[in-house]
């Protein structure tokens, strides 16, 4: 416990927490700027030490540059006003530019930052942030490189301040008696082997709850196509006949769940695969005071998954669907990597397996069920 001006502080993330994430951050945008040219823009007074601490970090063909805006005074909320950039002083035109900043929180200063960077027309704009409040989030550039995703909490040190005290620590403290305000989104993995609707009820679980669709392979496609630098790294494992690493996969997720402000909840659709992948989704979503609800699983016997495979042949002229071989390879591949992912949600008594025979709407209705018995 410590105190500051008038008010008291305990620990919130130490030390060594924060330099271990640091690292991480590092190596992220070393990876994906590899080869390239790129201007760090530090913005003061709060982000000098992560900027310091990053930059030692960074093995790129880079520079750096500090800037200042002004931001609240002697309170403990954000006041959004924004005066105008000082201090850029490097050219930046066609130059691949990421904005170093120790918190962003409503996010109207970052945006007001990035459309003064943008009229300098650089490559791009990204930007790394020690510290991101998504609950608090307002702006339309959420953060490319996270640190730590935290609660809507008041918090010193590191360079963050109270009435300008308090930027000298090392470790980062929240105001005395914050908490966490209660999470209620419904998170959930919805498995179904090639055959069981699985679209079907994703599309009426998704108008039901109000849930975010989040399919890791439409996330890649996208990624790959618009030539994002996580689309590129994907990419160049795809190229060499490698899997694509779990963390490319999260940092996607992650980026793709930023764009959303207060949402109801996520369904996952084609992910996890392993239960390494399914350790890093739980780390992922507990950085935001969240976590998987429920793996829901559609049992269908084989002999009705061929049938309904067959008959979908017929209808959609998929050659793969009326191959028997594809069909039970397809069957057995699904089986295979559900069986880990099913054994680690079981473990936290957040398996759930549904009939998958029925009606559309009897389907429907036993995934609904399952759903509500929690609430």
């Amino acid at each position: 416990m410590i105190q500051i001006v008038d008010k008291s502080f305990e620990t919130f993330l130490s030390a060594e927490k924060i330099q271990e994430e640091i690292q991480s951050v590092a190596n992220r945008i070393n990876s994906d700027y590899a080869g390239k040219e790129v201007v760090f823009i530090a913005v003061l007074n709060g982000s000098f030490m992560f900027a310091s601490d990053l930059f030692k970090r960074i093995t790129l063909d880079c520079e750096i540059s500090f800037v200042k805006v002004s931001s609240y005074k002697g309170s403990t909320a954000s006041s959004g006003r924004v005066d105008e950039l000082i201090g850029l002083n490097t050219n930046i035109e066609g130059k691949n530019v990421i904005i170093l900043e120790d918190i962003v929180d409503t996010g109207i200063t970052i945006d007001k930052i990035f459309t003064l960077l943008r009229a300098h027309q650089p490559t791009s704009v990204q930007i790394a942030t020690l510290l991101y409040k998504p609950d608090a989030f307002k702006g339309k550039n959420a953060p490319h490189y996270v640190g730590f995703l935290i609660p809507n909490f008041f918090v010193v040190g590191y360079g963050l301040d109270y009435n300008e005290r308090g930027r000298n620590l090392d470790a980062i403290y929240k105001l005395k008696g914050d908490v966490p305000t209660q999470n209620t989104m419904l998170n959930l993995v919805l498995f179904g082997p090639p055959g069981a609707g699985k679209g079907t009820q994703s599309e009426r679980l998704i108008e039901k709850y109000g849930l975010v669709h989040l399919s890791t392979g439409d996330i890649f496609r996208a990624n790959i196509k618009g030539e994002t630098e996580l689309g590129k790294l994907a990419k160049s494992y795809m190229d060499k006949g490698s899997l694509v690493p779990d963390e490319v996969t999260i940092n996607m997720l992650r980026s793709e769940v930023m764009k959303y402000e207060n949402p109801k909840g996520f369904i996952f659709d084609g992910f996890p695969r392993t239960t390494a992948q399914a350790v890093a989704l739980d780390e992922f979503l507990n950085s935001l005071q969240t976590s998987i609800t429920l793996m829901l699983a559609l049992d269908v016997e084989e002999n009705e998954l061929r049938e309904r495979l067959m008959k979908r042949a017929e209808s959609s002229g998929r050659p793969d669907d009326a191959d028997p071989a594809i069909i039970q390879n397809r069957i057995n591949v699904y089986k295979n990597e559900t069986a880990p992912v099913k054994a680690f949600y079981e473990a936290q008594q957040k398996f759930a397996s549904i009939n998958g025979i029925g009606s559309i709407d009897e389907i429907s209705d036993r995934l609904y069920q399952a759903i509500d018995e929690l609430k």
